[in-house]
């Protein structure tokens, strides 16, 4: 069941707005986020919040510098997904230009686990990796926070340690030379949700001004200081394809790399991205990031190796860049098909079973099926959470050579339940249960024994019940109510794709009645429509419908532009509709 529910918009913030010179539906839709002043709005990079505020961002800058002026071998240990690509690419790119690119001085390599061999973070496996390389220092990007055991091994080895993350830390955390991660224990930074990538960032901004204080940059070392703007439109890609809430310092870090990209002063591979997507950098939204580019990258992760994605972000040769982001087109299109089949699995499993008493009644829903994708199956789960509105974890065996019989899992949460919370007390229930986990509130990873998947079902659907009152475990969007005649334009459309939206920081979606005057169903899954409100009529559609609507429909929808053979036109993306009970 779903429900619409109105945003209420405090009148007095509306009418602050307007009188601060904003337009009117902007004023509207931003006093329902909680915006009382323009002020709130100005995204300079003057606003970011400063690296000395970040603990042990600064000690983080000595190690990195000191590193630098002693020419050692800095070897950057990536994860796997767009956030973890986008820190990589920003670090190899940040410290080789700090560093020096005539190769005197430090190397500056990186090194990407394979998730169906290696598995998650700065394991003692990928220690041994790494130490093929002879680095002096090992610098962990949007991992490593729980990875104890690979920074005991590393110490064993001789090679120092850097820990950069923002995932939620265990009861311990590593023995690294240092750790910068705005969710450890101390820490007082305000953005707790900064992306991987926007740690990297920072981190790199106080070595930057370790180095300038050094009197490093300049006619004595040759190098000059970097601009590390440049890096901002990596930044905002990881950012938002991470999902992370759009706080302020969020917001100001996307903007940012939103309009070098719209101004043409962009990354060769976010560049060749765009391309492969059909979608025009002069025009980059938060909405191309997060479904068009991102995808792309993070396709090289789910199904092959991310360092496909890597060398895309940090290579110079359009061409180059060219011919990997058609890689990873080519990618995306065979992890969509993989997913479709999925999908289709998990669902005529969950429609099988009776609804009073199978998983899908329950609060929480745990699938697996022995042939399915490791590499999709994060994806699987939160299409499975949008669909039923429960939190879900989906399985898949791990690789092929591994004799434990051990499942790889990735779950997806709805608001009320915090998933790694959750996931911290089924262990503390069933010691063993787990031979690891972490991850967020609204997404996590997990990985067990085939044997456990009944007791790990059992549980999870417990300790859902537990915190998930009966309210959330109805579907509710929020709207911002009704779009007036005037707004159904280009103008509207384009005013609002310009501004920075995301997790946290809804995109705006309204609803309104129609009259349905024609409908067709498209490649036998998407609805077009064709409908009336008073004198308008407006083109609409929905991408996987579940069912067609009569005469009349109550439609939650966001204002886009089709384009059909160069021509452009206002168009509805349908979120969810119901028969109207008035015409």
């Amino acid at each position: 069941m779903t429900q619409l529910k109105t945003r209420r918009v405090p009148p007095k913030l509306q009418w602050q707005l307007e009188q601060q010179g904003l337009h009117p539906l902007l004023a509207r839709i931003y006093a329902a986020r909680g915006i009382g002043t323009k002020g709130e709005l100005d995204y300079e990079i003057k606003g970011l919040i400063p690296p000395a505020q970040l603990t042990h961002a600064d000690a983080a800058a000595v190690l990195l510098a000191d590193a630098i002026e002693a020419q050692a071998n800095i070897l950057i240990v990536s994860d796997y997904d767009c956030d973890g690509a986008t820190a990589c690419a920003v670090g190899v790119r940040a410290l080789r230009a700090m560093a020096g690119s005539d190769g005197s001085g430090s190397t500056v390599d990186y090194l990407v686990p394979n998730r169906f061999t290696c598995g998650y973070g700065l394991s003692p496996e990928i220690v041994e990796l790494a130490a093929a390389k002879n680095p002096d220092l090992l610098v962990t990007v949007d991992n490593g926070i729980a990875s104890l055991a690979g920074v005991t091994r590393a110490a064993e080895l001789g090679i120092a340690t850097l820990i950069t993350d923002h995932h939620l830390p265990g009861e311990t955390l590593p023995a690294a030379d240092c750790i910068v991660n705005p969710n450890q224990p101390g820490c007082d930074f305000p953005s707790k949700c900064i992306a991987g990538v926007g740690v990297m960032f920072y981190v790199m901004l106080a070595l930057r001004a370790e180095l300038r204080a050094r009197g490093w940059f300049g006619e004595n070392t040759g190098i000059r200081e970097p601009n590390l703007g440049a890096l901002l439109d990596l930044v905002a890609l990881g950012t938002v394809a991470d999902v992370v809430r759009l706080d302020r310092n969020n917001r100001i870090l996307v903007d940012q790399g939103l309009k070098r990209m719209r101004d043409g002063r962009i990354n060769p591979g976010i560049r060749a991205l765009f391309r492969a997507a059909g979608r025009e950098p002069a025009r980059a939204s938060s909405t191309d990031l997060g479904f068009m580019v991102g995808p792309r990258l993070n396709a090289a992760g789910r199904l092959a190796d991310m360092s496909l994605g890597i060398e895309a972000l940090i290579t110079d040769d359009d061409a180059r860049a060219l011919n990997i982001a058609q890689e990873l087109d080519k990618l995306n299109r065979e992890r969509k098909d993989i997913e479709s089949g999925m999908q289709e699995q998990a669902l005529a499993s969950l429609d099988a079973i009776d609804e009073e008493s199978g998983p899908v009644a329950a609060p929480a829903i745990t699938l697996f099926h022995p042939e399915w994708h490791q590499g999709v199956i994060g994806i699987l789960a939160s299409r499975i959470k949008d669909d039923r509105h429960r939190p879900v974890f989906a399985f898949a065996r791990g690789d092929e050579a591994n004799a434990d019989g051990e499942l790889k899992g990735s779950g997806r949460s709805i608001p009320g339940l915090h998933l790694r919370d959750a996931l911290d007390l089924i262990s503390k229930r069933e010691p063993g249960l787990f031979i690891r986990f972490g991850g967020h509130a609204m997404a996590a990873g997990a990985t067990i024994r085939e044997a456990d998947l009944p007791r790990f079902r059992e549980l999870f659907a417990q300790v859902a019940g537990e915190y998930l009152a009966p309210e959330d475990l109805t579907r509710t969007l929020e709207t911002d109510g009704g779009l007036e005649e005037g707004y159904f334009s280009i103008a509207t459309a384009r005013l609002l794709e310009n501004e920075v939206w995301g997790q946290g920081f809804p995109a705006p979606l309204f609803e309104d009645e129609f009259t349905v005057e024609n409908q067709r169903i498209l490649k036998e899954k998407h609805l077009k429509l064709r409908l009336r409100k008073g004198r308008l009529t407006i083109d609409a559609i929905q991408f996987n419908f579940s069912h067609t609507p009569g005469a009349t429909i109550r439609a939650a929808y966001r204002l886009s532009i089709n384009e059909y053979n160069g021509v452009q036109s206002p168009q509805l993306l349908i979120e969810y509709f119901d028969k109207s009970e008035e015409v």
